[in-house]
């Protein structure tokens, strides 16, 4: 399995960013995917997860969207208006992960 997330960048408090996790190896229209990040210094957490239910962790409620493109094989996580906290890499595997999955992650920055 191989998952690759990317758009990231550098955002003010307040911007908006859309991820994407590109996958081979694993069917997203029956398996459950999630997003995590990783702050410095923290440990990653799971922030959000769709599979027949969808799930996110109580920081990113009502600001973070996660969304999947079946026929792309895709997973996206919208994330609105955004805060420094939010600052992290970012990256998608299956909630629970895949240990040899994790890839690199893309950086999300936001700046106050």
């Amino acid at each position: 399995v191989q998952l690759q997330a990317s758009g990231g960048g550098l955002v003010q408090a307040g911007g908006s960013l859309r991820l994407s996790c590109a996958a081979s190896g694993i069917d997203f229209s029956i398996n459950p995917m999630g997003w995590y990040r990783q702050a410095p210094g923290k440990q990653r957490e799971l922030v959000a997860a769709r599979g027949s239910k969808t799930h996110y962790t109580d920081s990113v409620k009502g600001r973070f969207t996660i969304s999947r493109d079946i026929a792309k094989n895709t997973v996206y996580l919208q994330m609105n208006s955004l805060k420094p906290d939010d600052t992290a890499v970012y990256y998608c595997n299956t909630p629970p992960p895949r240990q040899g999955s994790w890839g690199r992650g893309t950086q999300v920055t936001v700046s106050s």
